[in-house]
């Protein structure tokens, strides 16, 4: 009788027959150390879902079946729930939340076991200038920086203990900051050497490529050519490119342009971050972004998106102001916004666009359309959660100079909401098949030192809201859909390996939701509450949420792209 199988023939027999292995011509009931039973398993792929069993040996899915005689240390019942690879966030900015709760509670309710980090800014490569800047910037969240490079920052979040997994891009304006400082000039030749160099050292240390934040000072300042550059070493080991923009309002096509110009220029695939229309008068593009996205496509270039499921942004006031009184950083803009000359100019930039700076106070349809969420100076504080039309009017000053004057007394750029973009642009690129989900927020606990601020709704809801709003109330998606588009598709435009399906030998990320119930809660008003309806979360095989509640587990790990060292060690 056959003693032996190989490994993928003993696999399908488990599958195939109830959990058990043949032994000695005998089957006989398999041992795992998780099976999730009778739940509807939508396995990443698209496909329909099928009631199944999904079975958990160590950190990996062992079988997917009918597995009615196997045994387990831990049996779950999902009887009527959605069994799912879990959720990955593509734009996260839990950075620092992470070192001060490591549960990651606000993403972790939501299903979101992979936070993927790197907009422009990266934690890592830091020089000794950059990690003073970071230090005399912390407000709440007080860390010692212990790491210097991208790599080294990641393996700090795992050997400090997180609850989901973490990736980052290489943030083309920490590059660009460490080695030309916050001037607006073009890099040198030894610079741009520099840089790339940095660039493929982080490559090599598991980035997923080279993100950039092009609206911002001082990522602005960098020219195509220099993008083009360090996107070009990044594709050498396979890496992508991911970007906020140049523009997401005027200029909005220019800059879809100038992403789709480096894909084709470098090879690498690009992404657009937070797939957007800014402004009324710009919703009417958003059609003729898709036409060029989808000639690219057709053209053989891969060009994705992603997006946040509300109609309102969420970034600083350096938005709503000309970025040449950005240069050099906040010292030198704080400074010059305190020069009365400066002061009218900048002021009339943002109460009368051009055809060279639209603010997005403007954008916004004005102040009553920004709402302030965030402030370093606790004197501040008062104002979280009004509008800035509103604090004007307490301050007795126009809104402009309420907007400067708030920046200075901060000491930084203050963080609030910009109600910008339209529903109907939202409904239509959840419909894109090529558009995948980042909340572009933290992850929070709606307790201790995160209550001294508040922030965006998606921080707590972005990705229940998907399934709430967007695939049971509206039907704009099939939950097989919106469940393809936050696993296997942002997994494969990442290059990651063994994440992103339910299949056997796939890592066991895992969600189970109720379709029925799951819902985001957080509002604008109030932002800070966990959303429902996630049941059951595994990380690496381990239960980090159980019936909803958080176990303490912290089992993530540090996901790597594509040319990260260690593949071939």
């Amino acid at each position: 009788m056959l003693k032996k199988i190989g490994a993928g023939l003993a696999l399908f027999l488990t599958a195939c027959n109830g959990g058990a292995v043949v032994e000695d011509g005998q089957f006989v009931p398999d041992q795992y150390d998780v099976i999730i039973r009778g739940g509807t398993v939508y396995d990443g792929s698209g496909a329909p879902g099928e009631i199944a069993d999904v079975a958990v040996k160590g950190d990996r899915i062992a079988a997917i079946g009918s597995l009615t005689d196997a045994k387990a240390d831990l049996v779950v019942d999902a009887d009527g729930l959605a069994v799912a690879p879990g959720f990955i966030n593509m734009l996260s900015w839990a950075v620092e939340d992470l070192i001060e709760d490591g549960r990651s509670l606000g993403d972790i309710s939501q299903g979101v076991t992979l936070e993927v980090f790197g907009e422009g800014v990266s934690y890592g490569p830091w020089s000794d200038e950059i990690k003073r800047q970071a230090k005399a910037r912390q407000t709440d969240i007080f860390y010692d920086i212990e790491w210097t490079t991208l790599g080294e920052y990641l393996e700090f979040l795992e050997e400090s203990g997180v609850s989901p997994n973490v990736a980052s891009f290489v943030g083309a304006t920490t590059l660009r900051a460490s080695v030309i400082g916050y001037e607006n000039r073009a890099a040198t030749p030894e610079e741009l050497e520099e840089m790339q160099a940095m660039v493929r050292e982080a490559m090599r240390e598991g980035a997923m490529g080279v993100g950039s934040s092009l609206i911002y000072a001082p990522a602005n300042f960098a020219s195509t050519e220099e993008l083009t550059a360090l996107v070009a070493a990044a594709a050498e080991s396979d890496g992508m490119y991911i970007s906020h923009i140049r523009s997401e309002d005027e200029e909005l096509l220019e800059a879809i342009d100038e992403l789709i110009g480096i894909s084709r220029a470098t090879g690498a695939p690009a992404e657009i971050y937070h797939l957007k229309a800014s402004g009324r008068a710009n919703w009417g593009k958003l059609d003729d972004v898709i036409a060029k996205v989808e000639a690219a496509q057709g053209e053989g270039l891969k060009i994705t998106a992603d997006m946040y499921a509300y109609p309102a942004s969420s970034t600083g006031l350096d938005a709503a102001m000309p970025l040449w009184v950005q240069e050099g950083g906040y010292e030198k803009w704080a400074e010059r916004l305190r020069d009365p000359a400066i002061r009218a100019r900048v002021g009339k930039e943002i109460r009368e666009p051009s055809d060279k700076f639209v603010s997005g106070i403007t954008n916004a349809g004005g102040p009553e359309g920004v709402l302030l969420v965030g402030f370093r100076n606790p004197e501040l504080r008062k104002y979280i959660g009004k509008t800035l039309a509103e604090v004007a009017e307490e301050r007795g000053a126009p809104y402009e100079e309420t907007a400067m004057d708030l920046v200075v007394e901060d000491g930084s750029r203050v963080q609030v909401v910009y109600f910008s973009m339209s529903e109907d642009n939202i409904r239509k690129k959840i419909a894109l098949p090529w558009v995948s989900f980042g909340s572009d927020g933290g992850s929070m606990a709606p307790e201790g030192v995160f209550l001294e601020q508040s922030t965006h709704p998606r921080a707590y809801g972005n990705f229940a809201r998907v399934f709430a709003k967007y695939v049971r109330d509206e039907g704009v998606l099939t939950i097989e859909e919106a469940v393809r588009k936050l696993t296997s598709q942002p997994a494969g435009n990442l290059k990651i390996k063994d994440r992103g399906l339910l299949a056997p030998g796939y890592y066991a990320d895992i969600v189970v939701f109720d379709p029925q119930t799951i819902q985001d809660k957080a509002t604008f008003a109030e932002p800070h509450q966990l959303a429902v309806g996630v049941e059951q979360v595994f990380v690496n095989g381990v239960q980090t949420l159980k019936d909803g509640e958080h176990t303490g587990a912290k089992a993530g790990r540090v996901v790597r792209g594509p040319g990260w060292d260690g593949w071939n060690q």
